[in-house]
């Protein structure tokens, strides 16, 4: 495993990194989350990413339990969560970022994950309606608090992210740090193209969600749905509909590559997400550990210039139109 700082900060997270949305309490019970993040741990995985809303709060309580039982050094793992879209339905408790929804939401999370401190926070996405003031320092204040060490953003533009850096570093308040965007062969307009400038200008780093966009990105789904897999879930039927046959037949000739390196279809994307050193981690997602394992194998996948110039022939503009 490969440990990559998270863009300017000292902080350095394993280059592959195990998510829970849809899996902790959607698919796995506490044994399985607790033999999933043995394995990724073992395997050099030291980031383990969660929000508040997830499984409306299970996934953290799940998490909780199972680092419980692992009984791991604290300084030995990164946990994160996320906040903004809330667990009740009252005025200041959803669809916010406002300062008191933020500040109780802190202490909702660390209570579910059984922990003093998270490594991560993130505003899950940005909030129209909060002066952006009022956003940056409750989540610089959580930082001083010691509840969190770096906070950061979830699919904000980059306009939005210059501006809460801008703030924190005229106010001296602690600047956003990362940002957790989608990104995967099909969707990377946003990473490679908006964000660039960000990179440099105050060091921004990356942990993205969906490498397999949902599991399209593996293959499995040229066939169908298979029966036990995230798009057959009861509430996430919205993951196939938006799905087209441009994608399919994008993946589909996406195969062809993988199968000349001898790899799989999930290793190939993996693969071509880490090969952007402007990525800190690549968040995966797994509900067994065979499924993990061969994830986790995708460090190894090297693709040249004329396989990286093979896929983007394949793709075309596709990417910069999502």
């Amino acid at each position: 495993m490969e440990y990559r700082r998270l863009g300017s900060a000292g902080l350095r997270v394993s280059e592959l990194s195990l998510g829970s949305w849809v899996t902790f309490k959607g698919q796995l019970d506490e044994s399985g989350a607790v033999e999933l993040m043995k394995h990724a741990y073992d395997g050099g995985v030291n980031f383990f990413d969660n929000a508040e809303v997830y499984a409306g709060g299970d996934a953290e309580i799940l998490m909780g339990r199972a680092l419980k039982k692992l009984g791991w050094r604290r300084a030995s793992y990164i946990i994160s969560t996320k906040f903004f879209w809330g667990l009740h339905d009252g005025p200041n408790e959803k669809d916010t970022l406002n300062r008191k929804y933020l500040m109780q939401a802190i202490d909702g999370s660390l209570a579910r994950l059984q922990l003093e401190h998270v490594d991560l926070i993130y505003c899950h996405r940005p909030d129209p309606n909060t002066p952006m003031e009022e956003v940056v320092r409750a989540m610089s204040d959580i930082i001083s608090q010691g509840k969190a060490l770096y906070w950061g953003t979830s699919e904000w533009s980059a306009e939005q992210i210059a501006e809460a850096w801008r703030i924190a570093d005229r106010r001296n308040l602690h600047r956003p740090q990362m940002e957790q965007p989608q990104y995967n062969i099909l969707v990377h307009e946003r990473v490679e193209r908006e964000y660039a400038p960000l990179y440099e200008e105050i060091g921004l780093g990356l942990t993205t969600w969906g490498p397999l966009r949902s599991g399209l990105l593996s293959g499995k789904y040229t066939k169908g749905v298979p029966e036990g897999s995230r798009a057959s879930l009861p509430g996430y039927e919205w993951l196939r509909e938006r799905w087209n046959e441009g994608e399919r037949e994008i993946v589909s000739r996406l195969q062809g590559v993988a199968d000349e390196l001898g790899c799989s279809l999930s290793q190939l994307s993996i693969a071509w997400i880490l090969r952007n050193k402007s990525v800190s981690s690549v968040i995966l997602g797994a509900s067994r550990v065979e499924q993990l394992r061969e994830n986790l194998a995708s460090g190894s996948v090297t693709l040249s210039s004329d396989v990286l110039a093979e896929i983007s022939t394949i793709v075309g503009d596709y990417g910069a139109k999502k």
